[in-house]
Formats: C-alpha cells, sequence, structure tokens
C-alpha cells in the first residue's frame, strides 16, 4: 500500500502552478483514469483515487481549473462534490453540474467513457 500525498495528485492531473496541498494519512490504493466524451462534443478526462479507508476523490478540470472533488453518498451511482460543483456518474456515464448556474440542470450530461 503506498501513500501519496496530495501534492503528488495534483501534478499528476495535470495542474500546472496549482497550490501545493500534502495529506499523507490518505492512503491511495487505486488510481483510474477514465476518459469522456459528451454529446456536446466536449471531451475530458477524471482521474478517479480510491483510498485504504474508503474514501474516493475525483480529479477533474472545469472552466480551466483542476478541482479535486469528494465522493459524498448518492442513492445511485456515485456523486462527487467540490464547492458548486458535483460529478455524479452511473456505470459509464457521467453529468456535471454547476449550482452557480443551475442546481439542477446539467452543464454537461450524457457523457460517457469507453
Amino acid at each position: 500500500m503506498k501513500v501519496l500525498p496530495f501534492t503528488g495528485l495534483l501534478l499528476f492531473a495535470g495542474s500546472a502552478g496549482a497550490t501545493s496541498m500534502s495529506v499523507p494519512l490518505v492512503q491511495v490504493k487505486q488510481t483510474i483514469t477514465a476518459d469522456y466524451h459528451c454529446p456536446s462534443g466536449e471531451r475530458f478526462s477524471v482521474t478517479y483515487l480510491n483510498a485504504s479507508n474508503g474514501q474516493s476523490f475525483a480529479v477533474l478540470q472545469y472552466q480551466g481549473k483542476t478541482m479535486l472533488l469528494v465522493n459524498g453518498m448518492s442513492a445511485d451511482g456515485v456523486r462527487y462534490q467540490a464547492d458548486s460543483i458535483t460529478w455524479w456518474i452511473k456505470g459509464r456515464g457521467g453529468t456535471l453540474f454547476d449550482a452557480r448556474i443551475d442546481p439542477d440542470k446539467p452543464v454537461l450530461d450524457g457523457c460517457a467513457t469507453k
């Protein structure tokens, strides 16, 4: 099992100039990167970080910013959230919400990975 500080996670996600953050007590046991394609033509990657303590994180780029989202409770699928951004996945599909725009209407919908 390897301890991976979040500084490395943010750099791994391709965020140049990001503020350093280190959380050495979170042990990442699995890292998965998925490429998503949306009907709007938008394409992006999400890196999922599954910790040995059951926590789960998603690192994604949105509006030019690399964001670290934390897994929360969901009745269906998996929901990751940070600030006003929610990334909700079910199976191979994903939907992105931005509560600043509209909390009930997705900004990206029908995104899928192969």
